[in-house]
C-alpha cells in the first residue's frame, strides 16, 4: 500500500515568518502536536513541534507573540513521497522517533501521514506497532529506561 492511500491531504501549516503565538493557536484549534512549516511557494521548510515551542521559546523565556516560527522550527525533518510504501513510512517514523511525517512531491507539501493512519491499515499493523514501541521506548531523564 502506498502512502498516498493513507495520508491526510488536508494539512494545517504555518509560515516561517508567522509568530509562535499564531502557531500555538493553530495547534490548539486543530488538536495537533506539530505543524509543517511551508514557504510562500508551498515548499516544505521544516516542522514546528510542541516540543520546539516549549524548549526553544517558553523555557528560553522568549515572547511567543514576537518570536518567529523560523527561529525555533526544526529545519531538517524526515519526509516521504506519496508513492512510497506505507511500511517504509512506518520504519522511517521509528528510525526518526516521530509520530507523523510530511508527504512531499517536488519539495512541496501534499499531505501528512501519522502512526494513526498506518494503524488503520491492517497490512501495516506490525510496522506501526513496532514504530510506536521504538518511539515510546526512547530514554527520558524523568522516566528512566
Amino acid at each position: 500500500m502506498q502512502v498516498r492511500e493513507l495520508m491526510n491531504p488536508s494539512v494545517v501549516s504555518v509560515g516561517p515568518a508567522d509568530t509562535v503565538a499564531t502557531a500555538v493557536q493553530l495547534i490548539a484549534r486543530h488538536n495537533v502536536g506539530s505543524l509543517p512549516v511551508v514557504g510562500e511557494d508551498g515548499g516544505l521548510r521544516g516542522i514546528l513541534t510542541d516540543r520546539d515551542i516549549l524548549l526553544r521559546c517558553i523555557a528560553a523565556e522568549e515572547n511567543p507573540a514576537v518570536m518567529r516560527v523560523k527561529d525555533i522550527m526544526t529545519r531538517s525533518c524526515s519526509v516521504v513521497k506519496p508513492e512510497d510504501d506505507a511500511r517504509q513510512a512506518a520504519r522511517m517514523m521509528a528510525a526518526s522517533q516521530v509520530r507523523r511525517l510530511p508527504v512531499v512531491r517536488d519539495f512541496k507539501l501534499v499531505g501528512m501521514i501519522s502512526l494513526g493512519d498506518l494503524a488503520k491499515c491492517h497490512m501495516c499493523d506490525m510496522e506501526a506497532g513496532q514504530a510506536l514501541a521504538q518511539i515510546s521506548h526512547r530514554q527520558h531523564p524523568l522516566w528512566g529506561g
